[in-house]
């Protein structure tokens, strides 16, 4: 394993694991443990070193406890099969989301299989922390989404490679007025609600990342084009979270994404398809976010559904992408069209089943 020491806003940070990369500035990314993956630019590395230890990711006990150790006080923690669920609302929301999080790892795993692609399992258990209430959520999330925090509900981050939510029902503040079966019960209300549908679908959003990134079905860090990885977490938002040991709906039309899409065909101009493939900027650009989004799904849903062995062989030369390279945008639509061929034909073929079939 390797040590590295590196300073960080004036606090030394040391950390144990798996080099990824040693750039030739001296700069270095780190996976430790936990699957934190560190990031140091040679300026910030103190000390580096190494020794002949096998690496050993941090079993489920043992990284609730690191995990533990890193949030607020009063945090409790409990594992299914393949997450720990670190949380200070009540044992029965953390279940719930438990159980959740499982029923949608089996469906993408079961999706994936039928795809004919084989993933991986995860090499570290997949940690998921669950905030009593909002506000506190949004201090803590502070340090990663800023201002942003106040308006997003829930997100997976890339260097932590955890989840981070809130308890949608506000039950901490009742906790032992609490029946059993109730948090279902709430759960089930929230749902009933139009605006509930798109909240929850957001939090399918974000675990389908983390499993993504954790199942071989794409690398953290490496250059996974943004159209994709989103395409695919739109892909499963339409888990009917109503059942939450049924797997029903994913793969369904998303009706919010292709509304929008359906809106911007009106002036969707004739390079559009290429600047998805190949410019992640448009899903952080204010004005073009929800055109790209709903560009992402369509794309998605029209290639599982017309084109899925190319969509498969796709996927496998992305799996291919080295951590921290970044292709050329031209490398990006070679890959592309070596996969699905002439991008004009497949342009026109795709808009002509949007307005057609969709």
């Amino acid at each position: 394993m390797d040590q590295i020491v590196l300073k960080r806003q004036a606090q030394e940070i040391h950390a144990e694991g798996r080099l990824l990369v040693e750039a030739k500035d001296g700069g270095v990314a780190l996976l430790d443990r936990g699957g934190v993956i560190w990031i140091a630019e040679a300026k910030d590395l103190m000390k580096q070193t190494h020794d002949d230890a096998a690496f050993a990711p941090f079993d489920a006990k043992s990284l609730a406890a690191r995990v533990l150790t890193e949030l607020p006080h009063g945090f409790a923690s409990l594992s299914t099969t393949h997450y720990v669920i670190c949380y200070n609302t009540s044992r029965e929301y953390a279940q719930w989301c438990g159980s959740l999080f499982e029923t949608l790892y089996k469906a993408f795993e079961n999706f994936w299989k039928r795809q004919g692609f084989k993933l991986s399992a995860p090499e570290f258990p997949l940690v998921a922390v669950v905030f009593a209430d909002r506000q506190s959520y949004s201090a803590y999330s502070a340090a990663d989404l800023g201002t942003a925090a106040a308006s997003i509900i829930g997100y997976y981050s890339l260097r932590s490679n955890r989840m981070t939510m809130y308890d949608l029902t506000g039950t901490a503040t009742a906790k032992s007025r609490k029946r059993p079966g109730s948090i279902a019960a709430e759960i089930n209300q929230i749902l009933a609600h139009p605006e509930g549908e798109r909240t929850t679908a957001t939090i399918v959003h974000e675990a389908t990342h983390q499993i993504a990134f954790n199942c071989g079905l794409h690398t953290r860090f490496s250059d996974v084009p943004r159209w994709f990885s989103e395409g695919i977490a739109m892909y499963f938002e339409t888990l009917d979270l109503r059942h939450s040991r049924s797997a029903g709906g994913i793969g369904n039309i998303n009706r919010v994404r292709l509304g929008d899409f359906h809106t911007y065909l009106k002036r969707r101009p004739a390079d559009s398809l290429r600047t998805l493939l190949t410019d992640d900027r448009r899903f952080s650009d204010t004005q073009k976010t929800v055109d790209a989004y709903a560009e992402a799904w369509t794309l998605t849903y029209f290639l599982i559904r017309q084109r899925p062995k190319q969509y498969v062989d796709y996927l496998k030369i992305l799996c291919e992408k080295r951590v921290m390279l970044w292709d050329p945008p031209e490398k990006r639509l070679q890959d592309f069209t070596q996969a699905f061929g002439d991008l004009r034909k497949l342009d026109t073929e795709f808009v002509r089943y949007v307005q057609r079939t969709l």
